[in-house]
């Protein structure tokens, strides 16, 4: 029965983007651990999990047109899993198909939420290197010593510790 096919892909969705939370964790202890090797392998990984999605949600589309289908409606409508469910009337699938929503609608908030927490982790890093090579490459603007004030200050003594122009 094809509503049977749509619950089991939106399960085995489900199950993938699980995976995608587990990679969304060991990326966060990389970046946490500056380390880049890791970092890669992981982001490598988890191209080819976006792949799998995209075929699952190929799947998905197609059990949802053959659920349609199969209830009489013959325009290729992209009807949302609440819309879906109106459209079950047997009550162990509608039960089903709500779990697997309720399911699958969890798992997504919580990778958008590591998403979201891995890009402020990125961001600090990235804003700590610049202002790291901000301050190789700036110049000394004064000498912590005391000077008189009858001594007049030179301006600049030549480039910080790294030359940004080179």
């Amino acid at each position: 029965m094809a509503i049977q096919q749509l619950i089991d892909s939106l399960y085995e969705l489900n199950e993938v983007h699980l995976t995608m939370i587990k990679c969304g964790e060991s990326k966060k202890e990389a970046i946490m651990a500056n380390d880049m090797e890791t970092l890669i392998g992981i982001m490598n990984q988890e191209s080819k999990i976006m792949k799998q999605i995209s075929n699952l949600e190929e799947q998905r589309l197609d059990a949802c047109q053959a659920f349609l289908r199969e209830k009489g409606i013959k325009s290729r409508l992209n009807l949302n899993l609440t819309e879906l469910t109106r459209l079950v009337f047997d009550p162990a699938e509608k039960e089903a198909l709500k779990n697997v929503q309720a399911a699958l609608s969890w798992t997504l908030q919580e990778l958008k939420r590591l998403n979201d927490l891995n890009q402020k982790l990125i961001e600090q890093s990235l804003a700590f290197v610049n202002y790291s090579i901000e301050l190789l490459g700036a110049p000394p603007e004064q000498e912590a010593t005391y000077k008189p004030p009858t001594d007049k200050y030179s301006g600049s003594k030549g480039p910080g510790y790294f030359d940004a122009r080179a």
